[in-house]
C-alpha cells in the first residue's frame, strides 16, 4: 500500500508540472479522465530499434519507458522474447489516440501481442502501472513525432 501511495504521489507531483513544459522527443506524456502522467522514454524508431526493443533488461526505471514510432499507420505484433521485466503495452493512433493497452505482458512469453489496426506509436511502461494509473483506450498521448495539426493533445 505504501508503495502504491509512493508511486501515485510521484505521478500526482509529475501532472502538475505537465501543463507548463513543452514537448520533448525524449518525453511522451498521457492524460485521461484519470489525470496525467510524463514518461522519459527511448524512442525506438528503426527496424533495428524496434527489435531489440527492451530486451534483455532487468529493470525500468518507474518514470521511463520505450516508444515505438512507425513510418505510418501499421498493424504491429509484439512478444517477449528475451524480455526479463513485465511490461504494460499502450497501443496509439495518428493522432495520439490510445487504442489498446495491454497490461502485464508475461516476461519471455512467445505469444504474439497484437496492437490492432492504425497503430503509429506503442508506449511500454512498466507492467501494472496504466491500471494503477488509470490509462485505458480514449487516453491520449502527446509527443512532437504526432503530426501537431491533427493531434487530439497537441504540443504548445
Amino acid at each position: 500500500m505504501r508503495i502504491v501511495a509512493t508511486c501515485l504521489a510521484f505521478f500526482l507531483i509529475v501532472a502538475s508540472s505537465i501543463a507548463q513544459a513543452a514537448c520533448r522527443d525524449d518525453q511522451a506524456e498521457l492524460r485521461g479522465p484519470w489525470g496525467q502522467a510524463r514518461f522519459t522514454v527511448e524512442i525506438a524508431d528503426t527496424e533495428a530499434l524496434r527489435a531489440q526493443g527492451l530486451m534483455h533488461r532487468e529493470r525500468l526505471a518507474r518514470s521511463a519507458g520505450m516508444l515505438f514510432i512507425y513510418d505510418a499507420p501499421t498493424s504491429p505484433s509484439f512478444w517477449m522474447r528475451n524480455t526479463l521485466i513485465p511490461l504494460d503495452m499502450i497501443f496509439v493512433d495518428e493522432r495520439g489516440l490510445v487504442t489498446r493497452v495491454h497490461k502485464n505482458a508475461r516476461p519471455l512469453d512467445e505469444t504474439p501481442i497484437s496492437g490492432g489496426e492504425n497503430v503509429l506509436m506503442v508506449l511500454e511502461i512498466n507492467g501494472g502501472l496504466s491500471a494503477m494509473l488509470g490509462v485505458a483506450e480514449g487516453s491520449e498521448l502527446r509527443h512532437p513525432r504526432l503530426a501537431q495539426d491533427t493531434a487530439l493533445w497537441p504540443c504548445d
